[in-house]
């Protein structure tokens, strides 16, 4: 079940739901709106000739107040607020109409697991043939909670909890890598 704008107020002042910072604008019906941090990950290509599941893929950090994202590209950004989620709620995580409509694809896997705590790093795509200028502190997702039907068996405690910047994709310390099963 989607958690309405009233219980959210209810949850967030209790403290049972974190969202840090928050201002009663950010409060849709349905969701809360979020904002783009100043941290930015670009896949350095220069480094790497190609990106592998088993490795490290290295990535060019940009901390600025804007940043533009070139026609057919892709970045990792961060949101501004840091969450927390009890073993009873999950966050979808949905780019905003007005930003689709420009062409800005948002991602994050889609999804935060119950238990998760931390900023949530955000997949844009450039998905038009003109760059996208994006600049920090401006709404550009939002999160839809959802009660569970139980509390979870087991809360996410996985490879990227407790983030506070953006993070690229730890995909080689999965058990299925090659070097991860080498190093056990």
């Amino acid at each position: 079940m989607i958690i309405s704008d009233k219980t959210l107020k209810k949850l967030i002042k209790s403290g049972d739901l974190v969202v840090d910072p928050i201002n009663e604008q950010s409060i849709q019906p349905a969701s809360i709106d979020c904002r783009l941090g100043d941290t930015f990950l670009e896949i350095d290509s220069s480094a790497m000739s190609a990106i592998s599941m088993s490795d490290e893929i290295i990535y060019r950090k940009v901390v600025k107040d804007s940043i533009t994202i070139p026609a057919h590209s892709f970045i990792l950004a961060t949101t501004v607020e840091y969450i927390e989620l009890p073993d009873n709620i999950t966050a979808f995580v949905e780019g905003r109409s007005s930003i689709g409509r420009m062409g800005l694809f948002i991602q994050n896997a889609g999804w935060v697991d119950p238990g998760f705590k931390g900023k949530v790093t955000l997949e844009l795509y450039n998905a038009n043939s003109l760059p996208i200028i994006l600049e920090k502190n401006r709404r550009i997702c939002q999160f839809v909670f959802c009660f569970m039907d139980d509390h979870a068996e087991s809360p996410y405690v996985g490879k990227y909890q407790g983030q506070k910047d953006t993070v690229g994709s730890r995909v080689f310390k999965d058990i299925e890598s090659k070097k991860s099963n080498k190093k056990r």
